[in-house]
């Protein structure tokens, strides 16, 4: 979030007759009531387009507009935090990320990211914009990043990101059977009522998703997933939106979905898988530096495999090989 990103929600039904800073502070967890409140007092809220006030009490379906006042930033630090490298030079970085790390210092999550572990490897990533980092994946997704060394690099890479030749490509497991590959062409926006959601929207920005299967199993499907627009959790939003959420995810999931007569071994896995089915496999970019066209991929992660294990067994147990 900057200073010029306005926030715009609709009150939900469950916020009649609550008070205005208390309702906030449920639907925007990053900030506290406190800072809600300061916001009011320096009238940077709306209510259907008028000022609000402190102790304001809630209609459901109003609409409230915010201008955030962002403090000044405070520099990140450096924390000695293992990190697993593929390949460096003196432009770039391209690590695989392991599930569970934030890639950004932010509301929540100070310290322990990737970028205060990138900043006691190197610490001159300091003075690039958001530490060299020109894409990111989510918490608990797992795999390829690269990150920028010098500005030079930075700013090839985000030409690269704008005219699509930086290709990123991702493997996921979906619940149900699709039939064939796709293509996903829905914009993206914030959810109207829970801003730490994503969802399609005729007022998102363009995001396109295209999507071949890797595998089928009985009532899951592994895809081969690439996209040509970069937009906040795109891929886990799509499959949502054409009713195949990812197995395991916390936000965009469904009730979990055990086969007919699975076994027991199968049941626990997909109970226990608690992240999105979703890891960033290949990667490949033009060198900002060489020109030189270079390929990264990276294996499956343990949990993931265990995943797909555990479903291939279950499909041959009732289909044959």
């Amino acid at each position: 979030m900057t200073e010029n990103e306005s926030i715009e929600l609709v009150l939900p039904d469950d916020s009649d007759g609550e008070r205005l800073d208390k309702a906030l502070a449920k639907l925007l967890p990053d900030l506290s009531r406190a800072t809600i409140q300061k916001w009011l007092q320096l009238g940077r809220i709306r209510v259907n387009d008028q000022l609000a006030i402190r102790r304001q009490k809630c209609l459901a379906g109003q609409c409230v507009r915010i201008e955030p006042v962002m403090a000044e930033p405070v520099p990140w630090q450096a924390e000695d935090k293992p990190l697993d490298i593929l390949y460096e030079d003196e432009a770039l970085i391209v690590l695989n990320k392991a599930a569970g790390v934030v890639v950004h210092p932010g509301a929540g999550n100070p310290d322990g990211t990737l970028v205060n572990a990138l900043l006691h490897h190197d610490p001159s990533i300091q003075t690039l914009p958001r530490a060299g980092i020109v894409h990111r994946i989510d918490k608990d997704t797992t795999g390829l990043l690269v990150v920028a060394r010098q500005e030079k690099a930075r700013l090839s890479l985000v030409d690269q990101l704008k005219d699509r030749s930086l290709k990123r490509r991702y493997l996921c497991v979906v619940q149900g059977e699709l039939i064939s590959g796709g293509e996903i062409d829905a914009p993206i926006g914030r959810h109207p009522a829970d801003r730490r959601r994503m969802t399609v929207t005729e007022k998102g920005k363009p995001a396109q998703t295209e999507y071949r299967i890797e595998r089928r199993f009985r009532h899951h499907t592994q895809l081969r997933v690439s996209i040509r627009s970069g937009r906040t959790h795109q891929i886990r939003v799509h499959m949502r939106h054409i009713g195949h959420p990812l197995v395991g995810d916390p936000v965009y999931g469904t009730r979990l979905k055990i086969p007919p007569s699975a076994s027991t071994a199968l049941i626990g896995v997909l109970q226990k898988f608690k992240r999105q089915a979703l890891h960033a496999w290949a990667l490949q970019l033009r060198h900002p530096l060489s020109g030189e066209i270079k390929k990264w991929q990276v294996s499956i992660p343990p949990d993931m495999q265990n995943l797909l294990t555990a479903l291939e067994t279950d499909r041959r147990q009732h289909t044959g090989p």
